[in-house]
């Protein structure tokens, strides 16, 4: 599969509580991640089992080199990541003792991503799955969307952080993996079940990922399935709907149906946010399976 998307260098800062306005908190500890939603989805769909492309842009300073090794060590083709000059990405996160984070992105190299080069189109081609998320200028998420479809790849689009969604884009979508804020924003109903049926009026298929609730998936025509999330003490969320959005792509890759699939994503999210870190707490395939088995 390929995935067109963010990386981004995490400078994550943890706390107690996270500071309201004008505040200001002592931390506990700091620490330096590569991440960005499309880097995490990657690299968690690569330790997942899956054969992974990456297509994105890093800058050329020292977090550009230390971003494509990371990648390169978790098992993901790296050869159309672009290197641009100037700044890479990075996000400031805050991370307080509940596991919950606030996050700043200052896009950096991803901001050169207003489309796809022919070394990009030839990796689509070769794929069988397209995973998108918005830390991308909204041209070039739309153009990959739009050679996804012409490449007959099923595209999945992790719509985050949450925006305007236009019609050029749904339209070229097969999977929406919103979580329930983004489902909320999207089609202003914050009931689950509802959202799902309003999401089902734009795409064909839709996953909305409840954190502690677990998750709902939809198909046009038939009744939504809902899968329970495993119950885990969380020390960092950072990751969790990136790990979850790319171990499901790998299961549903393999063959694996719907429920079967929110599983195995459910496993590999318990286990990312029992860990620190965004990249860095992707789990394994051999871990995941072995939750799995009990």
């Amino acid at each position: 599969m390929a995935v067109f998307g963010s990386v981004n260098m995490d400078l994550v800062a943890y706390v107690p509580v996270r500071p309201a306005s004008g505040e200001t908190v002592g931390g506990t500890e700091f620490r330096q991640v590569p991440g960005g939603k499309g880097a995490n989805q990657a690299i968690a769909a690569s330790r997942a089992g899956g054969d992974v492309a990456f297509l994105g842009a890093v800058g050329d300073d020292s977090f550009g080199v230390q971003m494509r090794s990371a990648l390169v060590e978790s098992g993901v083709d790296t050869a159309a990541l672009r290197t641009v000059p100037g700044p890479s990405g990075v996000a400031h996160i805050v991370v307080e003792a509940s596991g919950a984070n606030s996050i700043i992105v200052v896009p950096g190299a991803n901001a050169a991503m207003t489309g796809l080069d022919e070394n990009d189109r030839r990796v689509l081609e070769g794929s069988d799955a397209l995973l998108l998320q918005l830390e991308l200028p909204m041209e070039g998420v739309i153009a990959a969307a739009e050679a996804g479809r012409k490449a007959g790849v099923r595209t999945v689009l992790t719509p985050a952080p949450a925006r305007d969604l236009p019609d050029e884009l749904l339209d070229r979508v097969d999977l929406l993996v919103p979580n329930q804020h983004e489902a909320e924003a999207i089609t202003g109903e914050s009931d689950p079940q509802r959202a799902m049926a309003a999401l089902l009026e734009r795409v064909p298929e839709a996953l909305i990922t409840l954190g502690s609730s677990g998750s709902l998936y939809g198909v046009r025509g038939a009744e939504p399935v809902a899968v329970a999330a495993r119950p885990v003490e969380a020390v960092d969320t950072t990751a969790a709907g990136d790990t979850f959005c790319g171990a499901f792509a790998v299961a549903r890759a393999e063959g694996r149906g719907p429920a079967e699939s929110m599983a195995f994503a459910a496993a590999a999210a318990a286990l990312s946010v029992q860990r620190r870190g965004a990249s860095t707490s992707m789990p394994e395939r051999a871990e995941i399976d072995a939750l799995l088995a009990g």
